[in-house]
């Protein structure tokens, strides 16, 4: 299994993920959407707590 693209696919998501749900925060005004924060963060400095505790998707994996 490549995880190169596994984790390259999951940045992009997290990040598209991210914009939205704090530009619907802005838009309808419902401050929960501001969680987005945290996925728009993860996703751009592509850093995943899941792997860190799981260490499941390393990248050095083979």
């Amino acid at each position: 299994m490549n995880l190169n693209k596994i984790r390259s696919f999951c940045r992009v998501f997290r990040t598209a993920v991210g914009a939205g749900l704090v530009g619907y925060a802005i838009g309808s005004g419902n401050s929960w959407f501001y969680l987005g924060v945290l996925v728009l963060f993860v996703g751009l400095f592509d850093i995943c707590p899941l792997c860190i505790f799981s260490k499941k998707c390393d990248i050095n994996e083979n």
